[in-house]
């Protein structure tokens, strides 16, 4: 049987972990629960991320924080995003939860663009102080390594930086390499830039040349294979990451699988086999929450819809289900041969467009190498987002 062409990518090492192909879902606030991280992982290899839990809120006991720290017992890495703006809390929280023995792999949230997140010198507004962001990596990479004995890596995933004027990207992946974070990933997009226009890979390309020795992900507008393939020979990342492109389209990870690899990729699916993976999703679902938390599942709905000729009407009806009935009912509406008449992969999911600003704390861009300690209130979010 003959191998994998020359230019496949290599498996991703993060830590003792290896990641074939060299994939990783991306942390999303309702959306990578356990249900769908399983979903995703039985169409295709990769690393799937749990979604974000914020440090404070695991210290203070907050029960749908710890909820979010559970995994299905399918999954074989278990990876969780964690938030936290003070190095004590954040390193306090990678001891928990390194120390239950809860987490394989930890990820590092540092590109939050949200308002209620920057305007406190979180997320991606908080790499523009850097001595702070040493402080915050060094303290949960120390934590995990004493506690694990090196078992349990630690990555950080950020943004180019707050806008064009303030870019932090370069000296965000140098500072984490030093403080000795297993990987890192960069979206290709500034704070202000949202989730529109176009990621630029070319921010991609200098990280990898000004980082060495440990991997670099890339992240932006993955829709296809032909786009991590593309990521990967534009950019010479070692890995890609899959946010928005997956909504409603798990065989996205079959796709990768393949076409990283060299093998022939299939079409996008009938309305049918949607229907067969919106049943499987379902199913998962009401195992894992029940069918009283079937609600949740209507943006997921919308999402699988996205593309196909199916109508206003059924789409506004899979905006209102509420039951496992509800589900299958609409589901028999569909013609099972239709195919889409839009690609799939390139239409709008959930966030798009540009801020119109940036939300930061009073003077928050005076001095870079300001010394700053964030007040409690940084940290008291609610997990997943």
């Amino acid at each position: 049987m003959p191998g994998p062409p020359p230019d496949a990518p290599a498996p991703l090492r993060i830590g003792p972990i290896t990641v074939d192909p060299p994939v990783v879902l991306a942390p999303m606030a309702g959306v990578t629960d356990a249900p769908f991280r399983v979903l995703c992982a039985s169409f295709g290899g990769g690393m799937f991320v749990n979604q974000m839990v914020t440090a404070r809120a695991l210290l203070e006991g907050h029960p749908a924080s710890w909820a979010l720290t559970r995994f299905h017992p399918a999954e074989p890495v278990r990876s969780l995003q964690l938030y936290g703006t003070n190095p004590d809390t954040l390193a306090e929280a990678v001891r928990r939860l390194v120390g239950d023995g809860l987490v394989d792999h930890l990820d590092l949230n540092l590109g939050c663009p949200a308002a209620k997140v920057t305007r406190v010198g979180g997320g991606a507004a908080l790499p523009w102080k850097r001595r702070l962001l040493d402080r915050l990596l060094r303290s949960a990479v120390g934590a995990a390594d004493r506690t694990s004995g090196g078992r349990v890596p630690v990555t950080v995933k950020f943004r180019m930086g707050i806008d064009d004027d303030h870019l932090t990207f370069l000296d965000t992946g140098r500072i984490a390499a030093d403080a000795g974070v297993a990987a890192m990933a960069l979206h290709a997009r500034t704070a202000l830039q949202h989730y529109a226009p176009a990621a630029r890979w070319e921010a991609i390309g200098e990280l990898k040349a000004a980082v060495t020795g440990i991997p670099v992900l890339g992240n932006g507008d993955v829709f296809s294979a032909a786009d991590a393939r593309g990521m990967i020979a534009a950019t010479g990342c070692d890995g890609v990451v899959v946010g928005r492109g997956c909504l409603g389209r798990p065989w996205l990870f079959r796709e990768l699988e393949d076409g990283l690899a060299g093998r022939p990729t299939d079409p996008d699916p009938t309305l049918g086999r949607v229907a067969e993976v919106v049943r499987r999703h379902v199913a998962l679902q009401v195992e894992w929450d029940g069918e009283d938390r079937i609600a949740a599942f209507r943006k997921h709905l919308g999402w699988y819809l996205k593309g196909y000729p199916v109508g206003g009407e059924l789409r506004r009806a899979a905006g209102l289900v509420g039951s496992v009935d509800d589900v299958e009912r609409l589901l028999e509406r569909l013609d099972p041969d239709a195919r889409p008449t839009r690609d799939p992969a390139r239409l709008v999911r959930s966030h798009s467009g540009p801020l119109r600003r940036v939300a930061l704390p009073d003077g928050w861009l005076d001095d870079p190498d300001e010394d700053v300690r964030l007040e409690a209130g940084a940290e008291v979010l609610v997990s997943g987002g």
